[in-house]
């Protein structure tokens, strides 16, 4: 996790623990958010966990009930195109404000970050990889500096099957292929080579993913 210093509030940086934890698996879906037990993981009081699971109700990776209390949304295929549709557009919106935006430290962690992507994976663990993933995006798309379209972002991350698509044969291996290509476009400060990579990458998930679940 970041720094909690870099947010502004204590349920800003649970909501953050949580959407990664949702993403990468640690909590699955369906699953039961128990507060007193995240509350206990972070080394922190219900009342910032309470708050955060507010934040996720209104992104769309939580259900609140009153009689089973809050639980991570489940996976709705039918929604998926359009949000697949929604995220090409959003995420090459923030993606190509960044490219000039993110700097040589930025870069560094990137790389960072992709080679534990690649030494996670060779020792398949697939929630590792989807976490350091869940970074590895949102560190380029807060270098845009747009906030508003980063929680349209992640409120169609929540609809998202990383879990499953990243169960795709071979599928962990060409996103860091995707990855490598992204990075370099980055590098060179290519927007279009960056776009067309980005894109790349989102819609080819889907299309595997989308071939898998008719078979």
């Amino acid at each position: 996790m970041e720094n909690r210093a870099k947010h502004q509030t204590k349920e800003e940086y649970v909501a953050d623990f949580l959407r990664e934890g949702i993403i990468s698996g640690q909590f699955p879906r369906g699953a039961k958010l128990k507060q007193a037990q995240i509350a206990e993981m972070i080394g922190t009081s219900i009342t910032p966990v309470r708050e955060a699971i507010k934040i996720l109700e209104a992104e769309g990776f939580v259900l609140g009930s009153s009689h089973r209390g809050a639980i991570v949304a489940p996976f709705d295929i039918n929604a998926t195109e359009e949000v697949t549709d929604l995220r090409v557009t959003l995420e090459c919106k923030l993606g190509l404000k960044a490219v000039g935006r993110l700097t040589s430290q930025d870069i560094e962690n990137l790389r960072d970050l992709q080679d534990q992507i690649e030494d996670a994976a060779a020792r398949g663990d697939r929630d590792a990889v989807r976490s350091i993933n869940y970074r590895f995006h949102e560190l380029i798309y807060i270098a845009a500096d747009l906030p508003q379209t980063l929680s349209f972002v992640r409120a169609l991350w929540a609809r998202y099957p990383f879990d499953l698509i990243n169960r795709l044969d071979q599928r962990i291996d060409r996103a860091s292929k995707e990855h490598r290509e992204m990075l370099s476009a980055i590098i060179a400060r290519d927007e279009a080579a960056f776009l067309q990579a980005l894109r790349s990458h989102i819609r080819s998930a889907w299309d595997e993913f989308k071939a898998s679940y008719s078979e």
